[in-house]
C-alpha cells in the first residue's frame, strides 16, 4: 500500500486496525521525498530524528490502547517561515541561512500535542514576498502538476509538498494570498481563517496586520482537521482572538440548501476566459446544490492592490529592520564601520524582492509622504472591510476565482515585478478585510497544457464553520473535477 497517497481518516484507519504504524508511515514518506523531492525542490530541510521520534511515540500509545489524537502520525510539512525548535527556520533568505529556532512557533506546539509527525520545511519565497516561491534564497520550487511550471507562493514549498504526496497536510503563511493562490495552482486546498483565528506566535512576521498561518491538504476534512487543531486563542499573541473554536468537522454535513452564495460582477471583469468558464461551472454546481446565487457588488476592490502594497511594504519595512546583522543572522565580514557593516549585510542577505519591498516601504512611512500614502491605503482599507461587511448582509458566502490566471512558467514573470504583484487581485481583498478564505480546486483549463484552476469561497469574520461546511459540499458534489 501506498502511505503517501492517504487521507487522514485513511491513515488513522490503518492505525486503529494495526494494519501500519506510524514509524512505517513516516518512513514512506521520508523515503518518497528522497526520492521525488530532486525534481520538485519543496522541502528545505528536513528533521528525521524529530519526525520518526514524534511516530514511535503514537506507536507505543496505540499499542498501550490509547484513543488517537486528533493528528496521530500524521506526516505535516512546515513553511520554513515558522518556528521550530532545534531546526533551521530561514525564511528562504540567505541572511537567516544559519539561524536555528529556540522554540516551537503555537501552530507546531499544538500539531505536535496532537500527535502530527512534523517531516521538514519546506521553501518559500523570501521572508514571504513573492508569488511564485522563484524569490526564494536557495532554489526556485516546481508545480508537481507541471515541473516547468511554478506551485504559486510565497508558500509554493507546503503546497507543491503535498500535491506531491510528499507530506499528508501541511502548514503555510498567508499575507496576501501565499496559500489560497498556491493551493489554486497546485490543484489542492488551502486556507486562511480569520485574522487572529490562529496564533501567529513564531510566525517570522512580514506584515503583521495581515499575516496568517493556516492548511494545505488534498481534501476539505484534512484541512478542517487541521484548522480545528491550530486554532484558538493564545496568550503569547496579543492580536488572537480569545473566542470559542467551533466544530470544524462536525459542520461538514454535505448540506447547504437555502445558503446564499454572493457573486462579485467585478471579480469576473478581464478574466481568463477559460479560468471564467471553469468558474461559472462551480457557480452553477452551487446552484444544483439548491444554494441561491446573488449578484454583489464589492465597489472598492479597484483599489486592493494598491492599497495591499502600501500597507504591506511599511509593515515589512519595519519588520525587517531587526535585520541589521548585530543581534542575529548573517553579518558581513568585511567592513570599515558599524555604519558599513549594516549596509552590507542587509544588501548582501537581502534579495532583490525583499529590498525593492523595504525602500517601497520605508518611502510610503517617511516624512512627507505618510499622509499621501500609508494613512490613505488605511482608509481605503476601511472602505473595503465595509465592502465585505455590507455584502454578508445580503449573503452566507462569496465565490471568486483565486487567481486571475493559470500557473505561469518558471522565470516567466521574474523580470516584470507589477505582473506578479497583479496575480493577486483576487485574494488580497479577503486579506486587507481579515476574512476567512479558502481556495478548492475547479477543474483545469480546457486547452493544453489543461492546468489547475482554483476557487475561491470566502466568508464573514469567524465563520470558519460555514465556509468548511460549503466547501465540503462542493467537494462531495465531484466540484474539483469540474469540467
Amino acid at each position: 500500500m501506498d502511505f503517501t497517497t492517504l487521507t487522514i481518516s485513511q491513515i488513522h484507519e490503518l492505525l486503529k486496525s494495526r494494519q501500519a504504524t506510524a514509524v512505517e508511515i513516516t518512513q514512506a514518506h521520508l523515503a518518497h521525498i528522497e526520492q521525488k523531492d530532486k525534481d520538485v525542490r519543496s522541502y528545505l530541510s528536513l528533521c528525521p530524528e524529530r519526525a520518526l521520534e514524534q511516530a514511535k511515540r503514537v506507536d507505543a500509545a496505540v499499542a498501550a490502547g490509547e484513543a488517537l489524537a486528533p493528528l496521530a502520525g500524521i506526516p505535516v510539512a512546515v513553511k520554513d517561515v515558522i518556528m521550530t525548535r532545534g531546526h533551521h527556520t530561514t525564511c528562504g533568505s540567505h541572511i537567516l541561512e544559519n539561524f536555528v529556532a529556540p522554540y516551537d512557533a503555537t501552530a507546531v506546539q499544538r500539531l505536535e500535542r496532537a500527535g502530527a509527525v512534523i517531516l521538514g520545511k519546506t521553501n518559500c519565497d523570501e521572508f514571504a514576498m513573492g508569488s511564485s516561491t522563484e524569490n526564494s534564497s536557495f532554489f526556485p520550487t516546481h508545480n508537481p502538476r507541471d515541473l516547468t511550471r511554478v506551485p504559486g507562493g510565497s508558500s509554493g514549498g507546503s503546497a507543491a509538498a503535498v500535491a506531491a504526496n510528499l507530506a499528508t497536510v501541511a502548514l503555510g503563511s498567508d499575507t496576501g494570498g501565499s496559500i489560497r493562490q498556491p493551493s489554486a495552482f497546485c490543484d489542492i486546498v488551502g486556507m486562511m481563517g480569520t485574522y487572529g483565528r490562529v496564533s501567529r506566535y513564531g510566525l517570522v512576521a512580514f506584515a503583521s496586520s495581515l499575516d496568517h498561518i493556516g492548511p494545505f491538504g488534498r481534501s476539505v476534512r484534512d484541512v478542517a482537521l487541521v484548522l480545528q487543531t491550530i486554532a484558538g486563542n493564545d496568550p503569547l499573541d496579543s492580536t488572537c482572538a480569545a473566542l470559542p473554536v467551533d466544530d470544524y468537522v462536525g459542520a461538514l454535513t454535505g448540506d447547504i440548501r437555502g445558503t446564499r452564495v454572493g457573486v462579485p460582477t467585478e471579480y469576473l471583469n478581464g478574466l481568463n476566459p477559460e479560468i471564467r468558464g471553469n468558474i461559472q461551472k462551480g457557480i452553477d454546481l452551487f446552484g444544483k446544490l439548491g444554494c441561491e446565487i446573488v449578484p454583489i457588488s464589492l465597489p472598492h476592490t479597484e483599489y486592493a492592490i494598491g492599497c495591499y502594497y502600501i500597507i504591506c511594504t511599511a509593515e515589512a519595512s519595519a519588520n525587517l529592520a531587526r535585520y541589521d546583522g548585530v543581534r542575529y543572522g548573517f553579518r558581513s565580514p568585511q567592513h570599515d564601520d558599524l555604519r558599513d557593516m549594516y549596509r552590507k549585510s542587509r544588501n548582501l542577505g537581502f534579495g532583490a524582492e525583499v529590498k525593492r519591498r523595504i525602500m517601497l516601504g520605508t518611502y510610503v512611512l517617511s516624512s512627507g509622504y505618510y499622509d499621501a500614502y500609508y494613512l490613505k491605503a488605511q482608509k481605503v482599507r476601511t472602505l473595503i472591510t465595509r465592502d465585505f461587511v455590507e455584502a454578508f448582509d445580503e449573503v452566507d458566502v462569496i465565490v471568486t476565482p483565486t487567481s486571475p490566471i493559470p500557473p505561469f512558467k518558471l522565470g516567466e514573470k521574474m523580470d516584470d515585478p507589477l505582473q506578479m504583484y497583479l496575480a493577486d487581485i483576487y485574494t488580497v481583498t479577503a486579506s486587507l478585510a481579515g476574512i476567512p478564505g479558502i481556495s478548492v480546486p475547479c477543474g483545469k483549463t480546457p486547452s493544453e497544457p489543461s492546468l489547475p484552476v482554483g476557487m475561491q469561497i470566502l466568508a464573514k469574520h469567524f465563520d470558519e464553520a460555514n465556509l468548511l461546511r460549503v466547501a465540503d459540499a462542493y467537494e462531495k458534489a465531484g466540484g474539483f473535477k469540474i469540467s
